[in-house]
């Protein structure tokens, strides 16, 4: 049995699935995707462990923000985000330390 398993990822994100859930959506193009959907397919991200950076919605993250989501970057867990609806995927990105696949820039390291 495997006492461990690797991933590719190179930045783990958190996003607050109850916070995601009572904004019904508000992120993506037409506003109508969750925020952890509308990041994963901003980046072009693949799935699961082959994934450039994995994008997790995770149980109550204690916050509750009104009118906003709770994420958090795993690699700077001392400040957590709260992302209002319809806020800029290619700002949020960067902020994250995550970059699309077009940009033709590395993430910081």
């Amino acid at each position: 049995m495997k006492d461990h398993v690797r991933s590719n990822w190179q930045n783990a994100v958190l996003v607050c699935r109850k916070c995601s859930k009572k904004l019904d959506g508000g992120f993506g193009p037409d506003g109508d995707e969750r925020l952890a959907k509308a990041l994963r397919k901003h980046l072009s991200l693949k799935k699961g462990r082959k994934a450039a950076a994995g994008i997790i919605e995770v149980n109550c993250l204690g916050v509750c923000p009104k009118g906003a989501v709770t994420v958090v970057n795993g690699a700077q867990s001392r400040d957590w985000l709260l992302v209002k609806r319809h806020a800029d995927l290619d700002e949020l990105s960067a902020m994250l330390g995550l970059t699309p696949p077009d940009s033709g820039v590395s993430p910081p390291v």
